[in-house]
């Protein structure tokens, strides 16, 4: 069983745009953007829908469940070893992400995870997802 140890992120960028993106991460909570003009979600969070290009975007809470489309192994590169994957949240948004807190040659494409909040160094946690 391959269990990485916990790697040390960097604190992310926080701007206007994303700020109640880690405001709501640093309460336990992962939100996205849904249109109010088309009701479709969409990530990454932006004030602009991407679906039919109106301002009229709203944060909603996601449920944090989801299923792993597509990963890789992160082997070469960096001293810890992790998961870099693309996960498709149950409100139909696929997000850039890492799969942690599980053996790593045990992640299969279609897998259920959940949303857990990784710290970072001097900055909101993260959003991430395991099993």
């Amino acid at each position: 069983m391959l269990m990485a140890p916990e790697r040390k992120l960097p604190a992310p960028s926080v701007g206007p745009d994303n700020k109640p993106f880690f405001d709501a991460a640093a309460n336990g909570k992962l939100l996205i953007k849904q249109c109010s003009a088309c009701g479709e979600h969409h990530f990454y969070p932006r004030p602009i829908c991407p679906h039919c290009f109106s301002d009229k975007t709203n944060w909603v809470e996601s449920a944090g469940k989801g299923a792993i489309y597509s990963y890789s192994v992160m082997r070469r590169g960096s001293p810890v070893q992790y998961v870099i994957a693309y996960v498709t949240l149950a409100e139909g948004v696929t997000m850039l992400t890492n799969i942690v807190d599980c053996d790593l040659d045990a992640i299969r494409i279609g897998q259920a995870v959940r949303v857990v909040f990784k710290p970072t160094e001097g900055g909101p946690p993260v959003p991430m997802f395991a099993p």
